[in-house]
């Protein structure tokens, strides 16, 4: 069974989903709200408070254009857009992971730079790489060197590209690795969201746990969310904001305190009906075997002696008697004793 540990569990196939709430950098360089949106995860029932580690000047050239809704977040630069919250350092990281471990959730980051895997090295248990970073090969390399398991987001990817970077990861140590769906556009409309291609990629990589990356916005019910639980991704994440009206950057596409609680609670329902998931017969179903299964039954009176043939029997319940698998040994059978109509079979009337 595909298995893996990230932070304090261990998730499989059987196991509740691990939830990401990816702050990012909703917390917009403020330790006290950081520390919030930490907090509001960890009630609201998050495995991990994630963010994203990065310099403007090392992910992007001065002049790279939007890729995202400028009608939500209205900053039409990259290095402008980035450069407004990059400005934690490792001092703020090692409070943020500390104050973490004193809530007992996961502190995880997203490195965007060679440093930045360096730095997290000593605070995560996992790494988590962008969709973006897909063919990044020098990061996958650096990433994989720490030998510990890593998260693979594969917005905008074709299928080599995705074989690809596993091979990368692969040949460098790393052999822990969660495969995520992922859509890269920001928002992602529900229509796009392509949730079955979790199930092609359980497909097309049995070997690893399959996850989701969210963009969608989210609804009352978290269906996107849900759904892809349901459909079988282990490991979840989504932006998370102390306030989904708040302008610009990924804000109106988080979930918030409200969002998570809802989803935590489908999914504890989910458990409940999904249940046992090899197929056998409960203890609850016994009597239903027993009385609402059928028997052969004597379709007429018959004297002692006498050979059963087809037109004198019938399968009725309840399955008391002999059941109807068994048709064809008791045709052609002599019977011990006379027997009334309606009479259920057993095997001691048989000769």
């Amino acid at each position: 069974m595909n298995r893996i540990k990230l932070g304090r569990r261990v998730i499989d196939e059987n196991s509740n989903p691990y939830i990401i709430a990816e702050i990012g950098v909703n917390h917009e360089c403020s330790i006290s709200k950081a520390k919030k949106l930490i907090f509001k995860a960890k009630m609201g029932g998050a495995d991990a408070a994630k963010f994203q580690t990065y310099k403007a000047e090392l992910i992007t050239s001065k002049n790279s254009p939007s890729y995202w809704d400028t009608s939500k977040e209205k900053t039409k630069s990259q290095f402008k857009l980035f450069k407004k919250y990059d400005h934690f350092n490792k001092s703020d990281y090692v409070k943020l992971f500390k104050y973490c471990k004193s809530l007992n959730i996961d502190f995880a980051s997203t490195p965007f730079d060679h440093e930045a895997v360096d730095m997290l090295d000593p605070l995560v248990s996992y790494f988590k790489v962008s969709s973006s970073d897909i063919t990044n090969y020098p990061l996958l390399k650096k990433i994989a060197s720490k030998k510990k398991p890593v998260l693979l987001s594969t917005g905008a990817s074709s299928l080599l590209e995705i074989k690809n970077a596993l091979n990368i990861l692969k040949s460098h140590k790393c052999r822990n690795i969660v495969v995520m769906h992922c859509i890269l556009s920001y928002p992602a409309n529900d229509k796009n969201a392509n949730l079955g291609m979790i199930n092609d990629l359980k497909i097309k990589f049995p070997k690893n746990i399959i996850g989701y990356s969210d963009h969608t916005l989210p609804d009352e019910e978290m269906t996107n969310m849900y759904t892809s639980y349901v459909l079988g991704a282990k490991v979840l994440e989504k932006h998370f904001t102390l306030n989904k009206k708040n302008k610009g950057n990924d804000h109106y596409h988080s979930m918030d305190f409200k969002d998570l609680k809802k989803l935590k609670k489908k999914i504890i329902k989910a458990n409940e009906i999904i249940g046992i998931k090899e197929k056998k017969h409960l203890k609850i179903e016994s009597n239903s075997r027993k009385f609402a299964r059928r028997s052969i039954v004597m379709k007429f009176d018959m004297k002692k002696n006498s050979i059963i043939k087809k037109v004198n029997i019938i399968c009725k319940r309840p399955g008391t008697g002999i059941s109807p698998i068994y048709l064809n040994k008791v045709i052609g059978k002599r019977i011990k004793r006379s027997l009334r109509e309606d009479h259920i079979l057993k095997w001691n009337d048989l000769k």
